[in-house]
């Protein structure tokens, strides 16, 4: 039977029934159980006899300012977007290298860039596939795992794994074999009054649980807001669009890129005529047609889509509201085929008998056939078959056969909708606060349409293959990049100096797929340059001493300039798709260095059509269609004043350099009166600056305010 505890309780618990080293387990992201954590860390760090070693990824903290005036702004918005989200003690340890010797924290994917300088967690990073990640937490011993859960009045024989079914269902099997063979494993669940119930195969029994924790969790639930889209991001959410398939399969990764691929989709859907117009304005009349027409399209979507991606991002429920998701998957090979025959409509019933009959069920009922048939949901009623004949509820009967006009017309009343069908499998969701809200939000019905799972499911192939491919129509895996190589391999996860970013998460296993699937492509989204301290610079360079996907696996390629496609090409054809989408600010040095490397002809001349790839040209774009350019497509957390300042600053951080000190002090100089932006300086206490610094930091903030005031 569970033990049931407090808090405080558990951690007597633990300590008390597993005597040598604790190896535990907490989920990536949203499902930790901060505060139980923090009271075990806390108990063990007073205890240097006891070893204890956390497995886990993302920890989430709040954003911390670098400087001050970014400090002004980041203070009152942190306070109440983030209220009370109680943070992980040893995270804060961690960061300042005093993590205690009997203490160590091994992760397999960071908060991006949160951990760049940190020797410790560096050091003790685990470069692991997502889908491997219970396989290699396993064979480490793992010991104890804890979690937060969902729990519903209406179920209460159950918790839900909530956001985090993705590694907890993959390892639970796993640890089920090493307690039958007599080692101890503990498991914790704390309930979050905030987290959604999701129900499926994150629905679980409670005693799965052996220790569950009697108080509720109320803090704030940790929340990632929407970031600004900028011109690059659309452009490149625009192209990535045309790319998707009606019909197809979709997975998406968070950020500002993957929110643009959101609303591009839903413009294609509901304004295609600007839509078009937008495209044919970012192509000059030229460009991808063959591309587009191979991948995607421009039409609106008829059939809708189904998401299967290991992270249910803000995105997918916002296409899923805008009905672009609602094409169902089924649980059921036989189910699948009727459903990608078209025999059945997007709420899971059949057309009619006779699409049954002409997508391949046998039209001559054996007694299997009619057990299935009603087990699925596609008959209901008591429908009896006897010799030949199927009797019907009202005591009549007809001859079971599908095929019969008669038959069809008797069992037409008895028609229902196939059971299980899902709109999305997702592995774990992090995202806004509106996000969860809307998640709770959903009915029964509703919320049943998206599948939280084990992440091995999502993310490979192996393992009910067939139904996966079935499933798995016309993929477009579609994740970001920071950089490119001219030969096509993808950087996403760590420094060419070894530092680790974030990780490799799922991004290989879905580049692979993409090649295993057929129909399948993989997407790489990136911005083709970028901007610090002054200094622009391609993101797609010669070479780089890092690849997250080796260019053996080069597919298609988008940036805000166009699309290429690798697939199967020559390494001189790889070099002039991706100069055709880069920057032309840089294409004359990209060119000369595949030259002397000998991978391009000593005559060769980029055409022509590509040599206007500038950022002026896009903004003109965004001016002339600014329906399909907003700032916060799927909404913000963000105050109007605090987006201007958001803009504002990221103007500033983009141009503080030596090289651009001539730049910033005329900006300075000619910066408005402080009375046009009175409420802005107000917001940042910069309203009556109070000596130099202070009057330096408000005519800098005016600038930069000026400066993006029609961004």
């Amino acid at each position: 039977m569970p033990h049931s505890c407090t808090l405080e309780q558990a951690v007597d618990h633990v300590l008390s029934e597993l005597d040598g080293p604790i190896h535990l387990g907490l989920p990536l992201g949203l499902g930790k159980p901060n505060r139980w954590v923090n009271a075990l860390y806390a108990r063990v760090r007073e205890m240097p006899e006891r070893q204890l070693t956390i497995y886990t990824a993302l920890c989430l903290g709040r954003p911390r300012a670098g400087q001050e005036l970014q400090r002004r702004l980041l203070d009152p918005f942190v306070a109440r977007v983030y209220g009370d989200y109680p943070e992980l003690d040893f995270l804060a340890d961690l960061h300042a290298d005093s993590l205690p010797a009997n203490v160590r924290v091994e992760q397999f994917f960071f908060q991006p860039g949160s951990l760049l300088d940190c020797e410790p967690a560096q050091q003790d990073y685990i470069s692991s596939n997502y889908s491997h990640v219970a396989r290699d937490l396993n064979a480490k011993g793992l010991n104890l795992v804890a979690q937060l859960v969902a729990g519903d009045d209406q179920r209460p024989e159950h918790f839900s794994l909530s956001c985090n079914p993705d590694v907890t269902l993959d390892l639970l099997p796993l640890l089920q074999r090493r307690r039958a063979a007599g080692e101890k494993v503990l498991s914790v669940a704390q309930i979050h009054h905030d987290l959604p119930y999701m129900a499926g195969d994150a629905q679980l029994p409670r005693d799965t649980f052996d220790i569950h924790i009697v108080e509720d969790e109320r803090t704030t639930l940790f929340s990632t807001p929407n970031m600004p889209v900028t011109t690059q991001d659309h452009c490149i959410g625009l192209f990535a669009s045309t790319l998707v398939r009606d019909g197809g399969t979709l997975q998406i990764g968070i950020g500002a890129m993957g929110d643009a691929l959101a609303a591009a989709l839903i413009a294609r859907q509901a304004d295609n005529a600007r839509y078009r117009a937008v495209l044919q304005a970012l192509r000059g009349g030229e460009g991808w047609a063959g591309e587009i027409a191979a991948n995607g399209g421009l039409a609106p979507l008829e059939q809708g889509l189904y998401g299967c991606s290991e992270m249910f991002v803000n995105g997918l429920l916002a296409l899923a509201e805008a009905g672009l998701l609602r094409r169902a998957v089924y649980p059921d090979l036989r189910l699948q085929r009727l459903a990608l025959a078209g025999a059945l409509d997007a709420s899971g019933r059949p057309h009619s008998v006779q699409a049954l009959a002409d997508a391949g069920l046998p039209a001559r009922l054996q007694p299997g056939d009619l057990g299935w048939l009603s087990g699925s949901g596609l008959l209901q009623g008591d429908l009896q078959l006897e010799e030949g004949w199927l009797y019907l509820p009202d005591g009549s009967r007809t001859v079971a056969d599908l095929s019969d006009p008669q038959t069809q017309v008797c069992l037409a009343p008895y028609l229902g909708a196939a059971q299980g069908g899902v709109v999305l499998h997702g592995g774990f969701f992090l995202g806004p606060g509106a996000f969860y809200s809307r998640l709770r939000e959903l009915d029964d019905a509703a919320r049943q349409r998206f599948a939280m799972t084990g992440i091995r499911y999502i993310n490979e192939l192996y393992g009910q293959e067939e139904l996966k491919r079935l499933q798995r129509r016309d993929a477009r895996f579609i994740n970001t990049v920071f950089t490119m190589t001219l030969l096509g391999a993808g950087v996403a996860d760590q420094l060419e100096d070894g530092r680790v970013l974030s990780g490799v998460g799922g991004q290989y296993n879905f580049v692979a797929q993409a090649h295993a699937l057929e129909g399948a492509r993989s997407i790489l989204l990136l911005r083709s340059w970028r901007e610090s301290g002054g200094q622009v610079s391609s993101n797609i360079v010669w070479d780089y001493g890092h690849a997250t996907i080796p260019r053996h696996l080069r597919d298609m390629v988008v940036t805000e300039y166009g699309i290429a496609d690798l697939r199967g090409k020559t390494d001189a054809q790889v070099i002039e798709a991706l100069l055709a989408i880069s920057d032309s600010r840089f294409q004359p040095e990209l060119i000369a260095q595949a030259q002397q490397a000998g991978k391009l002809a000593a005559d060769f001349r980029l055409d022509a059509r590509f040599s206007n790839n500038l950022p002026e040209r896009l903004d003109k774009v965004r001016a002339d269609f600014p329906a399909l350019f907003p700032e916060y497509p799927l909404g913000s957390d963000f105050s109007s004043v605090e987006a201007d300042l958001v803009r504002a600053l990221g103007w500033l951080k983009s141009k503080l350099h030596l090289s651009e000190a001539l730049e910033l002090g005329k900006a300075t100089l000619d910066a408005p009166e402080p009375l046009a932006y009175a409420e802005h300086l107000r917001r940042m206490g910069l309203e009556a600056p109070d000596g130099v610094r202070e009057t330096l930091y408000q005519r800098l903030l005016l600038a930069g305010l000026q400066a993006t005031a029609s961004a």
